[in-house]
């Protein structure tokens, strides 16, 4: 609810995150490593624990205007953090995808991004279904606390 009813910010948010650099900005932002091309973040409203959205900085909703190269550092960034999120949570398989336009199911729909969500053998729960709500198991300031080292390492 805090997602839908919230106040929306002007423009593009990734691109708004992208300009605030620096290690108080990316705190606040919840940011957790740049590329020269592109960036990884928690999504501020996730799925499970460890849930991340790899982004490229170039504002485009399409997958195939990325050039080469930004399509390579997206890709790479994103093996990245499948790799950190391994280390620190050791979930037992993981989603990733991305939703192109409205009809698929973007919520951010003018600027892709990919979606990293850990998942553990029966993390599915009735909570969503019953009570309106997401069973989360940390805080995301502790997650953040847990990754960020990871991401400054692997982003070396």
């Amino acid at each position: 609810m805090e997602l839908i009813k919230s106040a929306k910010p002007q423009g593009c948010i990734f691109c708004h995150l992208t300009a605030e650099e620096g290690a108080d900005a990316d705190r606040r932002n919840l940011v957790l490593g740049r590329t020269a091309r592109s960036f990884v973040l928690f999504n501020k409203y996730p799925y499970s624990n460890g849930h991340l959205m790899v982004v490229p900085r170039r504002h485009t909703a399409e997958l195939e205007a990325l050039a080469p190269d930004e399509s390579a550092d997206l890709h790479g960034l994103l093996q990245r953090a499948v790799k950190v999120v391994r280390a620190a949570f050791h979930p037992d398989g993981l989603n990733i995808g991305m939703n192109l336009g409205l009809a698929a199911g973007a919520g951010i729909a003018d600027h892709l991004h990919y979606h990293l969500v850990p998942r553990w053998n029966g993390d599915t729960n009735f909570m969503p279904v019953v009570a309106e709500a997401k069973v989360i198991i940390e805080h995301l300031d502790r997650t953040y606390e847990t990754l960020r080292p990871l991401f400054d390492r692997e982003l070396r």
